[in-house]
């Protein structure tokens, strides 16, 4: 059988090490404890029961602990799951490390960052430039490492990064087919967007909500931090405010997070790019275990809905 959570199907039987990337308790119907364990390893991720746990099971399996386990692939209300027949915490003598079954983004860090940086250097207007370059100076460590979220799309090693090369090769696209289009505060927006995410989110690893993120969101700390870096760089003009509203828009609805609706042209596009993108993404996601002619699970951030994997329907 190929290895990998992706390429596993119901049935197969399954004797491999997994990443516990979140542990949960429960209590089932008949009173008695069980744990919910997310694993993954770098192809993808599979839900699993531990039913009957004992104190001892919740700390020895909590999240970021690697497991020796041996089980079979089920099908639980149309989506795949892990069931246990034996699970052990691993040791030194397994060797094997948590890096090993952590999903990254397809292209490096140092690449995407030379992508970036090439957008910022063709930038034409200084202001937009110089804050743009600032902010992704002061926080480029934790932006090439950072997740875009902490599930649905982009929610891996270097997701943020990837997003947002992403998003500049859209907007480049759409640049060149509407010229009208401002591609400086573009390229600034979608580069900037989320960079408030490394500060919202903990890490790469078991990415929760910081508390930072929880009571402000990525947002307003950017918004925020567009102002200050104005302010360190001395700079004083309408750019500062319309770069701000991109930010403060980009999620296009107030039921969707936005403090604003967009009313710059640049912000409806980048909000538009950014929707493209991470659906894109969630359902290229949901069919990588999906055979020809099949329907994926049901994605609960697209509608409950399921996707069929068409590349097997005949055209003819």
């Amino acid at each position: 059988m190929t290895n990998g959570i992706r390429n596993h199907q119901v049935g197969d039987k399954v004797e491999t090490y997994f990443l516990i990337k979140t542990s949960t308790k429960g209590t089932a119907s008949n009173g008695k404890p069980f744990l919910t364990l997310q694993l993954c390893d770098h192809t993808g991720e599979i839900e699993a029961k531990l039913w009957g746990c004992s104190p001892e099971d919740e700390q020895a399996f909590c999240s970021q602990v690697i497991v020796h386990l041996s089980g079979e692939v089920s099908e639980y209300r149309g989506r795949r799951q892990m069931k246990i027949q034996s699970i052990r915490p691993t040791t030194a003598m397994d060797q094997v490390k948590v890096a090993d079954f952590i999903r990254s983004a397809p292209i490096s860090p140092d690449d995407m960052l030379d992508e970036i940086t090439q957008y910022i250097f063709e930038m034409k207007n200084a202001n937009i430039q110089r804050i743009t370059r600032h902010l992704m100076k002061k926080h480029q460590t934790a932006f090439l490492q950072s997740p875009a979220a902490t599930k649905n799309h982009h929610e891996f090693v270097s997701g943020l990064a990837y997003h947002v090369v992403s998003m500049l090769k859209i907007a480049r696209s759409l640049v060149e087919l509407y010229p009208s289009l401002d591609s400086d505060l573009l390229y600034a927006g979608v580069i900037l967007h989320d960079l408030g995410k490394v500060r919202e989110l903990s890490g790469p690893i078991d990415t929760q909500y910081t508390l930072e993120g929880k009571l402000i969101g990525h947002i307003s700390i950017m918004v925020t931090e567009v102002a200050q870096a104005a302010e360190e760089l001395k700079i004083d003009s309408e750019e500062v405010l319309i770069l701000q509203h991109l930010i403060a828009s980009h999620h296009g609805k107030g039921e969707w997070g936005s403090p604003k609706v967009p009313v710059v042209k640049e912000a409806e596009v980048l909000h538009l790019i950014d929707n493209i993108d991470a659906k894109i993404n969630m359902m290229d996601r949901a069919l990588e275990t999906v055979q020809p002619g099949e329907f994926s699970e049901r994605v609960m951030a697209l509608d409950h809905r399921s996707f069929i994997n068409h590349v097997s329907i005949s055209l003819l």
